[in-house]
């Protein structure tokens, strides 16, 4: 389509810019466009508040704005990362990536099981599944189409150059992930999205939310260690990031989904500008409960044409849905 093809011209000539720059420029230039999108534009800024608001009740105004601007600053810094990182050496990705709790990976890959790596919208989750794929971890990532099919092979190409087997979400049935995780591999999935239909309601920040069931129902199948792994953006330049991996029960009635998503908000309250709060998390309730007034929006306005019963979908161009792939990242 034309479209198409001049969406993927203007990303390489983007592209070009922004890895052209000093990196310094690049990642300030990609700051103060993310804000002017949340400050000026407001796209989805009364979903972010909204969250915000329903994830730290106790929080004053001024603390949900500011932490709102600063998630949109963090949106476009990242997405910056995003366009230079297929023109990184393997070497950089590694040397840009602190990887703590590696062994929970290696040892269940080591005795021939395979490992679910669990991860979030938290931080920089592509640079966190590259910086496990550079490091020998043999991993698939379930990855949702994009609609760009040049911008989707890209995307792709630097996944897989990273050491990622991608598979694309319409493609991941059940039994090639099934197959893959009995030989040995890993999986990586990005499983922190609302789900329309068919989620379990766990407890996330204190509200039910609907979440995926899929890597629960893996475990149980083949007997997977999982893991939850955290990639978030360290301070200063040049784009550094620690990727911390944790080892997730799969025993008693909480199952994996309730260990997974604590793991997850405790990471998300230490650093929650880098949250992916544009997300309508909390959409769908369980059929029980009436569903609980969304906290009052600081300045109400008309919705914006992405907040109209649009489909749940991720922001950053290359981020799947609930179930996306993490882009990994054994050498420690």
């Amino acid at each position: 389509m034309v479209w198409h093809r001049g969406e993927d011209l203007f990303l390489r000539a983007l592209e070009g810019v922004v890895r052209g720059l000093p990196e310094s420029w690049a990642l300030g230039i990609g700051a103060r466009l993310g804000w002017v999108a949340g400050r000026i534009f407001r796209i989805r800024w009364s979903v972010v508040t909204a969250n915000l608001r329903r994830a730290f009740p106790d929080r004053e105004d001024a603390w949900i704005r500011r932490t709102a601007a600063d998630f949109y600053s963090h949106l476009g810094r990242e997405g910056v990362v995003l366009l230079r990182m297929g023109g990184m050496s393997l070497e950089e990705i590694r040397a840009r990536s602190d990887v703590e709790g590696l062994e929970h990976v290696t040892g269940p890959l080591a005795e021939g099981r395979g490992v679910i790596v669990l991860a979030g919208h938290l931080g920089n989750w592509e640079f966190g599944g590259a910086a496990l794929g550079v490091r020998g971890i043999p991993i698939d990532g379930v990855a949702k189409r994009q609609n760009n099919p040049a911008f989707n092979d890209r995307i792709n190409r630097m996944r897989e150059r990273a050491g990622m087997r991608v598979i694309e979400r319409h493609q991941a049935h059940t039994r090639k992930l099934l197959r893959g995780l009995r030989s040995g591999r890993a999986l990586a999935l990005v499983a922190d999205q609302n789900v329309l239909q068919g989620g379990a309601f766990v407890e996330f920040f204190g509200t039910r939310a609907s979440t995926a069931r899929g890597p629960e129902l893996l475990a149980q199948h083949t007997g997977a260690a999982v893991v939850f792994s955290s990639s978030l953006r360290l301070p200063g330049v040049p784009s550094r990031y620690r990727v911390r991996i944790r080892p997730l029960s799969t025993d008693g009635e909480a199952g994996v989904l309730r260990p997974y998503l604590a793991c997850l908000e405790e990471e998300i309250r230490g650093a929650p500008e880098q949250y992916l709060w544009a997300h309508k998390r909390w959409k769908t309730r369980p059929p029980d409960e009436v569903e609980p007034p969304p906290p009052d929006e600081m300045e109400p306005r008309a919705p914006n044409e992405m907040e109209r019963g649009v489909p749940e979908r991720d922001v950053l161009p290359t981020v799947p849905d609930e179930e996306r792939p993490f882009n990994p990242d054994p050498r420690p």
